[in-house]
This record gives structure tokens, sequence and C-alpha cells, in this order.
């Protein structure tokens, strides 16, 4: 059977504007205490930091961020209202309420409590009994809304995560572990929540609030150090530590962070205004593209034209280092050949964009103009010509290295 392959070609970028780059150093690594780590700037999407970003770990009560855009999601859709009031059932007020001794908003046994004030008791109190009446209330019970908060995931772009419950409490009955989650995929939860949901994503960032007669202040310590943060919220796992997910915004640019396998509540509060310091301090934005400029062109196979400009929709920004900056580099991957007929503003390809060896962003690519199908004498030459390239590809891919 013949292989498509995808096909990449490279294209430096910055050398007339950057004309130092070559002579400079590279900047120093930065070196984090977290175990697993992933940061990025929100409006690039830029890659600011990355360390065991892919490794599953337990979330613990960062699974509550999931619970928060799967209800977030529910509002948004006319599902159910903020005034919507669902019952707090004996589970709920055992599992997360006051006999739990673990994070709660003290909801009675019995009573009903308004959507609205669920979803502040968890962004703000991390309270789990708030999440397992949200879930009771939306899916019938828990383990229904668990399978509802991965195939959420899975929609908004975070393909491997598993949650087996709504507020990461862990579940020794689970055979396959519990809920995990990478860091990467933290970052793109919390980007999730803070960019389609801004109106209730202000919750997280609220310094306290008082129900019921109860007075309550946000449990995220970067709240109080003044530099910017305005959410997300905090775990802690047996065994792997204590983690964080937080957004900063200041001086107009907006930062997400995840960081796992911290040693103490005081290390992750530290370590976690350092990384975001460095982040704010050390990076400027550079436009590498500018709004439908062509980035390069694809091969079309039996088209009235050989090959269809590939451009992005926006312009492609990045954000770099301010001193020291690595040669910029982008890569144009697609799926070789495009086939005739092409659309136009078909998404043909993506493209990546590199710092020296380290990935900054990748985005997607779409041709600039439709390719009609070519006539019947050059559709022939070009199948010619595939099966001949595709039959050498082949042989270069199955012929043995020698050794």
């Amino acid at each position: 059977m013949l292989r498509r392959l995808f096909v990449a070609f490279s294209i430096l970028i910055g050398a007339g504007s950057l004309p130092t780059m070559a002579q400079q150093a590279p900047p120093p690594a930065f070196d984090t205490k977290a175990t697993q780590a992933f940061m990025i700037e929100a409006s690039t999407g830029t890659i600011l930091l990355a360390k065991n970003e892919d490794q599953p770990i337990s979330p613990a009560s960062l699974a509550k961020l999931m619970t928060m855009d799967v209800v977030f999601d529910a509002v948004a859709r006319g599902e159910i209202t903020l005034d919507t009031d669902y019952p707090v059932s004996e589970n709920a007020w055992r599992k997360g309420g006051a006999p739990s001794r673990t994070s709660t908003m003290f909801a009675a046994l019995k009573s009903r409590v308004r959507v609205g004030d669920l979803i502040q008791g968890v962004a703000v109190q991390q309270a789990n009994d708030a999440c397992i009446v949200l879930a009771e209330g939306i899916s019938v019970n828990e383990m229904e809304f668990a399978r509802r908060m991965t195939a959420h995931a899975r929609e908004i772009g975070m393909p491997k995560a598993v949650f087996t419950n709504s507020t990461g409490l862990p579940d020794p009955d689970d055979p396959n572990g519990g809920s995990k989650v990478s860091v990467r995929e933290l970052v793109t939860l919390a980007a999730d929540l803070q960019e389609k949901h801004p109106d209730l994503y202000k919750y997280f960032g609220q310094a306290d609030f008082t129900w019921n007669k109860i007075y309550q202040r946000n449990r995220n310590p970067l709240l109080l150090l003044n530099m910017g943060v305005d959410g997300l919220g905090t775990g802690f796992a047996e065994g792997e530590g204590f983690s964080i997910v937080a957004s900063v915004q200041r001086d107009g640019r907006r930062l997400f962070v995840a960081l796992g396998g911290l040693k103490s509540d005081k290390e992750r509060t530290e370590e976690t205004r350092r990384v975001l310091e460095w982040g704010l301090s050390n990076f400027k934005s550079q436009r590498i593209f500018a709004d439908g400029e062509v980035i390069g062109n694809a091969s079309v196979y039996g088209g009235a034209a050989s090959t269809v400009s590939l451009l992005s929709k926006t312009p492609v920004d990045v954000y770099v280092p301010v001193n020291n900056p690595d040669r910029l580099s982008a890569r144009i991957v697609y799926r070789w050949p495009l086939t005739a007929p092409v659309p136009a503003g078909y998404e043909a390809g993506t493209l990546r964009v590199f710092a020296g060896a380290r990935l900054l962003r990748e985005l997607p690519l779409y041709t600039k103009d439709s390719v009609d199908q070519g006539t019947l004498g050059s559709r022939a030459l070009d199948a010619f010509m595939e099966l001949t390239e595709s039959l050498l590809f082949s042989w270069l891919w199955d012929t043995p290295t020698p050794t």
C-alpha cells in the first residue's frame, strides 16, 4: 500500500530584523522547582515554559476547574441559569459537606442552593459539596457528570484527560487510579474558562464571599500578592505533591501557567510567583507574519494549478526573550499532496514556530485561493508523478539502514 506522507519545509525568520542573533549566546534555560510545568502567553499562544508538560498527573482539586467549565458551558447554552437551584443530597453532604472535613461551603442537608451560589462556592472556596450538588443536579449522579467532564475535555482540546468525579477527591475503588490530566491540558482548560466565559470567570478572582451567613475567603494565595493574578485554583495529591493553575494579567498581556510536583504549600506560592514574574519581565511581542501574508505553498495533485498559497487567518505574533533571543524559524507541515478540487479557506496544514529547537506555537494554515480540477491530461501526469514519488518514498522508508 502506498503511503501519503506529511511534508514539512522550513522558513528562516527574522534574520533581517535581528541581524546579531547568530552571534549571541542562547538565553539560559529557566529552571523551575516544579516537576511538571507549562506556561503560555494568551494572545499569541506562545509557549514560554515547558517541562514534562504531557506527563499525566492527578489533578486533585484542580479537577474542579473542569467541573466549572462544564457548568459555565451549560449556563452559556441555556441548559441552566444562575437561578436554577439544586437539592443537597445526603451523598453530597457526607462526601463534601461539613462531615467530610474537606473544603466545603457548608450547604445544609436537604436544602436547595442556587447555581450562582454553588459556582461561587467552587470558584472561591473550592467547595466539594458544591461540586457534587452541581454534578447530581445536572447529570443525576456524579459518575454520569464525570463522563460529561471527560467528553467536554475532548471538545476543548484536551486529548488524554480523564475525570472520574467532580471534586478530584481520591477514589480508592477506582481501578484506573482516578482522574488524570497533564499540565499542558490544564492550561488549555484555564484558557477556555477565561476566554469563553469572562463573566463567570471573574468569580475565580473574588477575594471572599458570604453565603448563608458564613464568611469565606478565597483559597488561592496568589490573589494576596497584588501582582495581577485573577485565578484559578490549587491542588494536592498524596505522593505527587502540590499543584496550581494560575492566570495573571498585567501591562496588556495575560499568562496562563500550570505547575505540579511542588513540595509544600509555601514552595507552590513562591515558585508560581517567580515563574509568572519571569514570564512577564523577560519577553516581548514580535510579529513574524502580517495578516493575510502568504507564508508558503502546498503541492496540489490533479489541479488546474500545481500549488496553492497558504496563509494564516490572523497575524502571527510570538513572544521572544528580550535579551539574547534565539534565531526564529518556522515549519509548514501538511499532508502531501492536496487533491483537487481544493476550496479557498480550506485548512490545509499547520505552521510551527521555533526559537532555536524550542517550539513556541502552532496554528492552522488555510488555502488562499481555490484550485479546480485540471484537464484529463494534467491529472494523468500528476497521477504518474504521485505514483513514482510515492514508490520512491515507500522504498526509502522500508529500506533497512546498513549497520
